[in-house]
């Protein structure tokens, strides 16, 4: 009788929770964390965020958004060269996370430490002086439903200046709220 109760127990409260977390992790939010210095300052290493999945279904991934997203066939790849080069076993690359810089139809071009798109000066406030792009890039014109997708700590990122454009059907959704350390909990931006 015992048994026949814990099941009926399992089967009413833990299996719809169960499905519950797997609906709002797949569809609404989950949670992620950064293991590089990529995005530093606006997110440390090992910080614990927040991903939100639905905006995009409703509008367009905008400049400044921080998305994270699958690497490109062209990433792994790049990868993959890279670990034969070093000996190491060969794997897929997890998700990124990086900032949308360059929309569809843009011309982007990196020069003198500066952004430019269409020509014109990008001002990014999120970027410390000492995180300002050292190397030159492009001009390059954005495809359709492609982004081009920077770190903020752009001399110690992997992103789209050295392995292609984002396209949009890749990304998975917004960065928008910082748990974990609680002494930098809140908004990301």
């Amino acid at each position: 009788m015992k048994f026949k109760s814990v099941l009926r127990e399992i089967v009413e409260v833990v299996l719809p929770a169960l499905i519950l977390f797997l609906l709002l992790r797949t569809f609404v939010v989950e949670a992620r964390y950064v293991p590089s210095p990529s995005m530093r300052p606006t997110i440390i290493e090992w910080d614990r965020f927040l991903v939100e999945k639905v905006s995009y279904r409703f509008r367009e991934p905008r400049r400044g958004d921080v998305v994270v997203f699958h690497p490109t066939d062209e990433a792994n790849a790049l990868a993959n060269e890279e670990q034969r080069r070093r000996g190491e076993q060969m794997v897929n690359l997890d998700d990124f996370i990086k900032r949308i810089i360059g929309l569809p139809g843009e011309t982007v071009a990196i020069s003198e430490g500066k952004i430019w798109i269409d020509g014109l000066p990008l001002s990014e406030e999120y970027i410390t002086p000492e995180r300002r792009p050292i190397y030159e890039y492009g001009p390059v014109t954005i495809g359709p439903d492609e982004y081009l997708v920077l770190g903020d700590n752009r001399n110690q990122s992997w992103d789209s200046h050295y392995w292609g454009f984002v396209p949009r059907k890749n990304i998975v959704g917004r960065a928008f709220w910082r748990f974990w350390p609680l002494n930098r909990m809140g908004t990301i931006r």
